[in-house]
């Protein structure tokens, strides 16, 4: 049963809006570009993309620039480097090396005798000056004189001297390669004006050897290294008057001036080409001890 305290006044029914049940369709997407069509990009992507281009080309630049330079600190390539420590083996490496007491040579006689020569004096290292003829001399200058390296030897019978020497220039690789060439074209190393002069220690078979014992020589023009190595003989009883002969004429088949009856055009060349290839040696073992090749 049921009282006017009971009942509840009636409330107004409102209805809800569709949008509460039936939200409203999203805004239709943009048209698809025809086949074959490049869609365009906005300004703004194609600057972003632009700086990314640049910002890779840079990093690369710069890595291959990074390498380029960690190799010339390196010292460049072998043969660069090779060339480099040429320049400077002789302030380390021992004289017997380069010039050792007692150096043997199969068939470097006349008529493939065997050679042996025993070193009797080694020169203090020095400049160049008054190593060579006047002008021998000047034709050597463009390559500049570091230092200059020599010894003299004489033969089993102590009948001929002979001094070898080792100039250290200071030139690079070309200028190595432009002196060789004007050797060669000129035939810098047959003329007679142009002979190295002879180191004659005091006490020795070769005392007397002086410039006018000259007798053969051979001038070897290095291109790996920055290094000219030459031979200068004589006869050690101090004679003077033998005609000089350079050694690559004098040691040809059928030669009968003295000095190649004689055999000192092949003591000039033997002693220069051994000299050389102990040269070319120390720097390799200097470069395995490096840990270059």
């Amino acid at each position: 049963m049921s009282t006017e305290a009971d009942r509840a006044p009636a409330l107004p029914v409102r209805p809800l809006p569709a949008a509460a049940c039936f939200p409203p369709p999203p805004p239709p997407l943009p048209p698809l570009p025809p086949p074959g069509a490049v869609p365009r990009r906005s300004g703004a992507r194609t600057l972003s993309a632009a700086v990314c281009l640049v910002l890779g080309l840079g990093l690369i630049g710069g890595a291959l620039a990074g390498s380029w330079l960690a190799d010339r600190t390196d010292g460049g390539t072998a043969a660069e480097r090779a060339f480099a420590r040429g320049g400077t083996l002789w302030r380390t490496v021992p004289v017997d090396d380069l010039f050792p007491p007692v150096l043997r040579a199969d068939a470097a006689g006349p008529g493939g005798a065997e050679r042996v020569w025993t070193r009797i004096g080694v020169a203090p290292d020095s400049g160049c000056d008054e190593a060579f003829d006047p002008l021998l001399e000047k034709a050597l200058a463009p390559a500049g004189c570091t230092r200059l390296l020599r010894a003299t030897y004489t033969d089993a019978t102590s009948t001929a001297v002979t001094t070898v020497g080792l100039l250290v220039t200071s030139t690079g690789s070309q200028g190595m390669r432009d002196l060789r060439r004007r050797f060669a074209d000129e035939r810098l190393d047959e003329r007679t004006d142009l002979m190295p002069r002879p180191y004659a220690p005091r006490g020795t078979v070769a005392e007397h050897f002086g410039d006018a014992q000259r007798a053969s020589w051979a001038v070897s023009v290095l291109t790996d290294a920055p290094a000219v190595v030459y031979a200068v003989t004589g006869f050690a009883d101090g004679r003077m008057g033998t005609p000089p002969q350079p050694a690559a004429l004098a040691t040809r088949p059928g030669a009968t001036t003295a000095p190649a009856q004689a055999g000192l055009g092949h003591e000039a060349a033997a002693l220069a080409g051994r000299i050389e290839g102990g040269f070319r040696q120390a720097v390799r073992r200097a470069g395995t001890a490096e840990g270059s090749p």
